[in-house]
């Protein structure tokens, strides 16, 4: 229903101001009725007290009903007379529960509960902005989701928080509960909104101002993200990857070496390998739990080497990937991003993963997008971004399938984008396909085994 119907219908049942009292809530009615009660009691006393005998007469009015009308009567009035009471209260009892709350909402909480409560449990890896988009969509295929979060930032306004509070990055576990919760609640806006003015708060945004504090209060940004959680109601839960102060260091191939997120595509120059400091960090037990507890694993999509592989630097995470029966599929970036991955094709990124993690088992297939705009904006190529080419032979030779479908969304501009929705239900369906080929698989074994 929209706000505009809404608003007309609250108008046509405008309440009277003398009836507002009997609004429920206000703690007002059950005083009337005292009042009421009293006032009937003092007038049977008072008639009593006059010898006007009002229990009698009223008994004898009784006595005389039911001498003169059948006991089936009298018996069957009973019954229909208290079933309408019964009824009537019932259903003003259910109006008054539900009266406020529109049938969208009350749809959405069925189809949430009902449908999304049943889904695969996913844990999607990853930070930045790219994960944040594929949350947005995976939201409306299940509620079981583990966002797992690097920790790595430190530009910015959480790299400013960071230094001088010396807290874990907010930037990209806000951007993920904000993705996971209502995209139009008042409040997600409130979370993501950024100060533009002020002195030291310009640049900052709430969100990350509010995990801070909540860090302060309660000592731990697991639970700062727990209680900012429950205040968005988001789907799922987001972790950090670890709550250890990671810093990330980048080899470059020229050999210098960089030290932090923000400077390594600063750097301009070819990454030979990314480690941390300090070089062992500890996974947090939840993201551990979670992953063992994985149907799906979705690696990415978004900037290979500060936001994807740091989380699979920290040994337990990685490790636990590569031996878990999760179907696991990772999200190519459509475009080379400059500094980073200059010149990488879709193996290239692939293989910096496998490398990093230590495992080709971290990897079942890679998600590619197989359309662009045929104006593609001039901007990518200002700036030193191309497409990733899709080398299908050096894929295969990493034991990695891959599965293309059309995952950005539609833009006059020639903008590339990744769509939400697209690369969610492309995950989807690449997963649902997966886990009945694997049925199918274990079926015919059984039978063979049987015959």
């Amino acid at each position: 229903m929209s706000n505009k119907v809404m608003k007309n219908f609250r108008n046509s049942m405008r309440i009277p101001d003398d009836a507002r009292w009997l609004m429920p809530g206000l703690q007002v009615k059950r005083w009337f009725a005292l009042i009421f009660l009293g006032a009937v009691l003092m007038t049977l006393g008072v008639l009593i007290l006059f010898d006007i005998k009002p229990v009698f007469y009223t008994m004898e009015f009784i006595r005389k009903i039911a001498m003169n009308i059948s006991t089936e009567w009298i018996a069957f009035s009973i019954v229909m007379f208290g079933a309408g009471m019964f009824f009537k209260g019932w259903q003003k009892t259910n109006l008054s529960m539900i009266e406020g709350i529109d049938n969208q909402s009350l749809l959405e909480n069925l189809y949430r509960r009902r449908k999304l409560n049943r889904g695969p449990k996913i844990v999607a890896v990853g930070g930045g902005t790219g994960l944040s988009m594929l949350l947005k969509g995976i939201k409306h295929i299940t509620n079981n989701i583990t966002a797992v979060v690097t920790v790595g930032d430190d530009g910015g306004s959480s790299g400013r928080l960071r230094e001088e509070m010396g807290v874990l990055p907010p930037g990209d576990i806000r951007n993920c509960i904000a993705a996971l919760a209502g995209d139009e609640d008042l409040v997600t806006k409130l979370f993501q909104y950024r100060f533009k003015t002020g002195e030291g708060l310009e640049g900052h945004s709430f969100g990350n101002l509010f995990l801070t504090a909540l860090c302060s209060i309660t000592g731990d940004m697991v639970r700062a993200v727990k209680e900012s959680s429950n205040v968005l109601s988001i789907r799922g839960r987001v972790l950090p990857s670890t709550l250890d102060d990671m810093k990330l260091v980048a080899e470059m191939e020229d050999g210098r070496i960089i030290h932090g997120e923000s400077n390594i595509p600063e750097a301009h120059g070819r990454i030979k390998r990314l480690f941390t400091d300090p070089q062992t960090c500890k996974a947090l037990d939840d993201v551990i739990e979670a992953i063992k507890d994985a149907d799906l694993i979705i690696l990415g999509p978004g900037s290979l080497y500060t936001s994807v592989i740091p989380n699979l630097l920290i040994k337990e995470i990685s490790e636990e990937i590569a031996k878990s029966s999760a179907k696991k599929i990772y999200v190519c970036n459509i475009m080379t991003q400059p500094g980073e991955t200059d010149g990488y094709a879709v193996s290239n990124h692939v293989n910096a993963l496998m490398q990093h993690a230590g495992s080709r088992n971290i990897i079942d297939t890679v998600l590619v997008n197989d359309f662009l705009p045929s104006n593609l904006a001039q901007k990518y190529q200002m700036s030193g971004s191309y497409p990733v080419k899709t080398d299908v032979e050096n894929i295969k030779k990493l034991g990695v399938n891959i599965f293309s479908r059309k995952l950005i969304e539609d833009s006059k501009e020639g903008l590339v984008r990744h769509s939400s929705n697209r690369v969610a239900r492309a995950i989807y369906y690449w997963y649902r396909k997966e886990h009945k080929a694997e049925k199918s698989r274990s079926h015919k074994v059984n039978n063979a085994c049987h015959c």
